[in-house]
């Protein structure tokens, strides 16, 4: 695997900033969780001494917090620098905002379902018994979801140091969307200066995070050790119903992209779906949207599409859009709330929402692993849900991340139909 899927391609459209590339040991981090749990497993069942238990838990949490320093500097970094850019490309022109906004669309669209589907599903299909060993790292106190007033009085803080001190994220990306905002209205020298330093701010935060997922084996062979001997063989059903539930919710976002090629793009589906099987196929080999570059436009060559569009959306749209993103990414968190038995209510609903597309649309040039932790991490925080299961279920990411591939993929090509189409409409050609 080159990259996970939700990796962007360097430092934005331009390449003028390139973020720090990172790598988590896939194979091995996989190898340790299985590890960790038959060892747990075996612990319990042999009675081993508790210290073992009392260690594997030190080690682990450890390792999961230096995990959670790294996440509110890296998303403002990434916040700013993604919506910067986006603003920026906004401003070049119709096809631009044409394909800005449709993008938007399918990020909200993704969301709103999975808010409404994930949870359903969990219903008909409930959560393991044992799962909850997955929340042993949680603070008892985490998982007050807010009522709705409480929720409206905290989208603003008096003190933003404070909110970040306590993890507040919502008014956190409300001011980090108002700061970018307020960055591209300076004068060209100081907005480069800031934006330097944004760019200097995740490269390091990366660096670090880098260096903290390097040990991942060992944080998550701990912790799971843990998981095995509170849950013993009920965390591998948990894992396996996790990667096929939140699998589910990608599902829908492919199904979204056919239908967004043949009602937008006006093109046929089977024509659609011959022409981007190509692109598919390298997508689920490589697990990497940038990979698939080639074969992207490839299967827009087949389709027709003018050059100038392709050759503009395709590569873009790798950068800061990962289409499944919203989708899958709440679906984690509506997940870990079945698991701490959270009730969200529709006004954080809503918020989870929001919060999920925008970083989305922002969280570029990371590996999947890290934008799995980063993305989902401000999401949950948000909506008043524990952080500390992204931990072991990062290491089964590879699965799930799968089907984030190849909606991508394919929703990058219905997309840059759709533009092609709206563009030549616009123009009056046919």
């Amino acid at each position: 695997m080159l990259e996970g899927d939700n990796a962007g391609a360097g430092g934005g459209a331009g390449g003028k900033f390139a973020l720090v590339p990172i790598r988590l040991p896939v194979a091995l981090t996989f190898a340790a969780l299985i590890g960790g749990l038959l060892a747990g497993i075996a612990g319990a069942a042999l009675e081993a001494p508790a210290g073992i238990a009392e260690t594997a838990d030190l080690v682990g949490g450890l390792w999961l917090r230096a995990l959670q320093m790294t996440i509110i500097p890296l998303v403002a970094a990434l916040l700013v620098l993604g919506l910067v850019q986006m603003i920026m490309a906004a401003r070049v022109g119709t096809v631009a905002r044409a394909m800005l906004l449709l993008m938007v669309a399918v990020q909200l669209a993704g969301g709103a379902f999975a808010s409404l589907a994930m949870p359903a599903l969990l219903d008909i299909f409930p959560v393991p018994q044992g799962a909850g060993a997955f929340l042993a790292q949680a603070p008892t106190d985490v998982g007050e979801v807010p009522q709705v007033l409480d929720f409206f009085r905290s989208l603003v803080s008096p003190n933003i140091v404070a909110a970040a001190a306590e993890t507040a994220m919502l008014p956190l990306t409300i001011f980090f969307v108002m700061f970018a905002v307020a960055i591209t209205r300076l004068p060209e020298d100081q907005s480069e200066r800031l934006l330097g330093f944004f760019h200097a701010l995740g490269n390091v935060m990366l660096l670090i995070i880098g260096w903290v997922l390097a040990v991942a084996p060992v944080g998550v062979f701990a912790l799971a050790y843990g998981v095995g001997v509170q849950s013993g063989g009920g965390a591998f059903a948990a894992l396996g119903h996790y990667v096929l539930t939140v699998t589910a919710m990608g599902t829908f976002i492919l199904v979204l992209a056919y239908a967004i090629a043949v009602a937008i793009g006006r093109t046929g589906f089977l024509r659609f779906a011959a022409a981007v099987l190509p692109a598919q196929a390298v997508a689920l080999s490589t697990q990497s949207s940038l990979a698939s570059l080639p074969a992207m436009l490839d299967s827009a060559s087949r389709l027709n599409l003018r050059a100038s569009t392709a050759e503009f959306v395709l590569p873009l749209a790798v950068v800061i859009f990962r289409a499944t993103s919203a989708a899958m990414n709440l679906a984690v968190v509506y997940y870990i709330a079945a698991l701490a038995g959270i009730e969200v209510p529709p006004a954080i609903a809503v918020a989870g929402i929001l919060i999920a597309a925008l970083i989305s649309l922002s969280a570029v040039s990371l590996p999947g692993s890290i934008s799995f932790v980063v993305s989902i991490g401000p999401i949950a925080l948000a909506m008043g849900v524990p952080v500390e299961p992204l931990a072991l279920l990062v290491a089964v990411e590879m699965l799930p991340d799968l089907m984030r591939t190849l909606g991508n993929v394919t929703m990058n090509v219905a997309v840059t139909s759709a533009v092609d189409r709206s563009s030549r409409a616009a123009s009056g050609s046919s």
